[in-house]
């Protein structure tokens, strides 16, 4: 059974950065891809950046230029920096996995992300 486990989330002005993180109990080598997906108050759960395993990637329109995902496969870690965060931004943030039998997909727990003055 896969788990993923993120931190990292928290409270940050407007402006400010944050950087997630994402640790999977096994290799993420078994991932086809992986991404980060939100969910704001009332609102759907959206995509906001994944990355394949060949290390392509891909952005909300509504993030690009300011959030970067990466991967880090010595320590089976994704990451998702984040920068100039607005308070649209906030939201509770959700690491995802989908094996390379490109069925089975994994979800954290999620972490809280809060743009506030």
């Amino acid at each position: 059974q896969v788990q993923l486990v993120e931190s990292g989330g928290g409270l940050v002005q407007p402006g400010g950065s944050l950087r997630l993180s994402c640790a999977a109990s096994g290799s993420i080598f078994s991932f086809k891809t992986m991404g980060w997906y939100r969910q704001a108050s009332g609102k759907q759960r959206e995509l906001v950046a994944g990355i394949t395993s060949g290390d392509m990637t891909n952005y909300a329109d509504s993030v690009k230029g300011r959030f970067t995902i990466s991967r880090y496969t010595a320590k089976n870690t994704l990451y998702l920096q984040m920068s100039s965060l607005k308070p649209e931004d906030t939201a509770v943030y959700y690491c995802n996995g989908l094996l390379r039998d490109g069925v089975r997909s994994y979800w954290g727990q999620g972490t809280q992300v809060t743009v506030s003055s």
